[in-house]
């Protein structure tokens, strides 16, 4: 397809490609890909965000549709655009600066998904057309190339533009991790004044839901188990409770909350709603052990062997469980434009491409915040 593209753009690009599950990945040079459809556009990536799903690929975890190999990952980036198709159905232009996540490229158009679009239970979904969960499409990262590469094709769709105060690695983070966080806590439903939990909270999503959770006007409440995420947390957590799980049991914390509130019955003390971040059931337990009778619990983590649910708090408390998974389009550009209003950013640490190994050894660590490549930097 004929382009209209930056006249400096170049005929190779560098990318990181895992060859195989569980080894590093390989730095190597390629041909830059070319435009297909009217909806797609090049961009050149200025910073890539590393997301625990990333380490789940990686580790050949990626069920029942791993990726097929070598692959380029990353699912959560930022860059500038080069270039576009002649006929292009995008009103973005060469040079604008744009958040891109992984979800969705390409969508069929047709199916349920796509035709739906905002209905009274999801005003937040996009337009006919387009949807975040199309079967059909592919996803940047996940089963097409993704942002560990110096230029990649996206859907315009899925785009979003970056607003005054926002970098690109500030960007980058918020594609996954922040949209994610911040469509969890919408599937709260709270009112300003009401109390939720962030079980996780000194990691990429947890520090980052503790900061808009507590900017909607939540009281807000962040459970952890481990040193360094919990001095995150507690370093970036103005106005909220931060809980290390491993020294106060859920129930003493509960109580805690209800005095607090002047509640006089155990069953009406505690958590309004909660946002489950981690794959321990342990982590599941307490967050539900958190809430108040009626409270809502918000799934994110999708561990292999699932969750095991109390039906006794499901039918004597009138718990109620819901998941929650990344965000339209519409509420990504929400994200962005929430965090440059009330400086929501995350708490990170840069590496060149070069590094990205370097980063995935950092990672493993687990101490809190998130990592990400930003272009700009020397190897």
């Amino acid at each position: 397809m004929a382009t209209v593209s930056d006249d400096n753009l170049p005929k190779f690009m560098r990318a990181q490609f895992l060859d195989a599950f569980n080894t590093p990945y390989v730095l190597r040079s390629v041909p830059i890909p070319t435009l297909g459809s009217p909806h797609e556009i090049l961009i050149k990536v200025d910073a890539a965000s590393y997301c625990h799903t990333d380490a789940v690929l990686a580790a050949g975890q990626m069920k029942p549709n791993p990726p097929s190999l070598p692959h380029i990952g990353c699912h959560e980036f930022a860059g500038t655009i080069v270039a576009l198709p002649n006929g292009s159905l995008s009103t973005f232009k060469i040079g604008d600066k744009v958040g891109v996540p992984g979800r969705s490229f390409n969508p069929c158009g047709t199916c349920f998904e796509c035709a739906a679009g905002p209905t009274p239970e999801d005003p937040d979904a996009d337009p006919p057309g387009y949807s975040v969960y199309c079967a059909g499409a592919l996803n940047n990262g996940i089963s097409r190339p993704g942002g560990f590469s110096e230029y990649v094709i996206v859907d315009s769709r899925q785009l979003s533009p970056i607003p005054n105060g926002l970098s690109a690695v500030d960007t980058a983070v918020l594609m996954c991790a922040g949209v994610t966080i911040y469509n969890a806590l919408k599937r709260c439903a709270l009112r300003p004044g009401q109390r939720v939990g962030i079980i996780g909270c000194g990691g990429g999503l947890g520090h980052l839901g503790l900061q808009f959770a507590t900017k909607m006007g939540l009281k807000v409440v962040g459970v952890d188990n481990a040193d360094a995420p919990l001095q995150l947390a507690r370093g970036i957590a103005t106005g909220a409770k931060i809980i290390d799980s491993r020294v106060q049991n859920a129930d003493d914390v509960a109580i805690e909350l209800g005095n607090e509130d002047g509640k006089e019955e155990r069953a009406d003390m505690g958590l309004d709603s909660v946002v489950i971040l981690p794959e321990s059931q342990k982590a599941f337990d307490y967050g539900i052990s958190l809430l108040r009778n009626h409270g809502r619990c918000v799934l994110v983590s999708f561990p292999e062997r699932g969750f095991h649910i109390s039906a006794r708090d499901i039918v004597f408390r009138d718990i109620s469980i819901v998941g929650s998974l990344v965000g339209s389009n519409k509420t990504s550009r929400e994200v962005l434009k929430f965090a440059a209003e009330h400086q929501v950013k995350a708490v990170l640490r840069t590496f060149p491409l070069s590094r990205l190994n370097d980063l995935v050894v950092e990672y493993h660590k687990g101490e809190g915040g998130k990592l990400v490549i930003d272009m700009s930097l020397p190897d």
